[in-house]
């Protein structure tokens, strides 16, 4: 996804990324995200990317291959580089359109971090003056991903899911009164 960034792991960061993972960002989720896994986090990937007029500029449309991804803004001055997110998606629906509530856009500053879902589908705007360096950490649960396998509804984190679910449950009711009516008119 990125021509300039490095995976933390392969310079020996492992065992300080899992602490990470383990004392902050699981005790977290499992607060925030228990609907994918947040309380059984157990593997991550680590890697910082770099942003700016001789580098990758911004970062397109997508989804993380993580449960739960920490994003933190590490420096440098530059100006662009927005975050924006819209709205979470399993796989099924992860290209559906956006609706007007999911859409989100964040400044992300130095020294400042986002917590998401990684099914939160997002990106980052160009970064337009100066270099833009962050740290990422996908944090994955090997749990909630073989679970994932045999589940057909994702209604309790997945937005598109939530409202094929409304609408069923709608028609459903829409056609129990409709035969409520006809009994009611065939015993008169």
């Amino acid at each position: 996804m990125n021509t300039y960034g490095a995976v933390l792991d392969d310079f020996g960061m492992e065992t300080m990324l899992d602490k990470v993972m383990e004392e902050y960002i699981r005790t977290i989720s499992k607060v925030l995200f228990p609907e994918v896994g947040g309380s059984t986090l157990d593997a991550h990937h680590g890697f910082v990317v770099e942003y700016g007029m001789d580098r990758d500029l911004d970062l397109g449309f997508h989804v993380d291959d993580s449960e739960v991804t920490l994003n933190v803004c590490l420096g440098k001055q530059f100006s662009g580089g927005e975050l924006f997110f819209r709205g979470v998606r399993c796989e099924k629906h992860v290209n559906t359109e956006t609706q007007s509530e999911e859409i989100f856009d964040f400044s992300h500053v130095p020294g400042r971090a986002v917590l998401h879902r990684g099914r939160h589908r997002h990106g980052a705007r160009a970064t337009t003056s100066g270099n833009r360096i962050n740290l990422l950490l996908w944090c994955r649960s090997s749990v909630f991903r073989e679970l994932r396998k045999y589940q057909k509804d994702f209604s309790s984190w997945c937005a598109e899911c939530q409202r094929e679910k409304k609408e069923r449950q709608h028609q459903s009711v829409s056609a129990a009164k409709l035969e409520l009516l006809r009994g009611g008119e065939t015993a008169t």
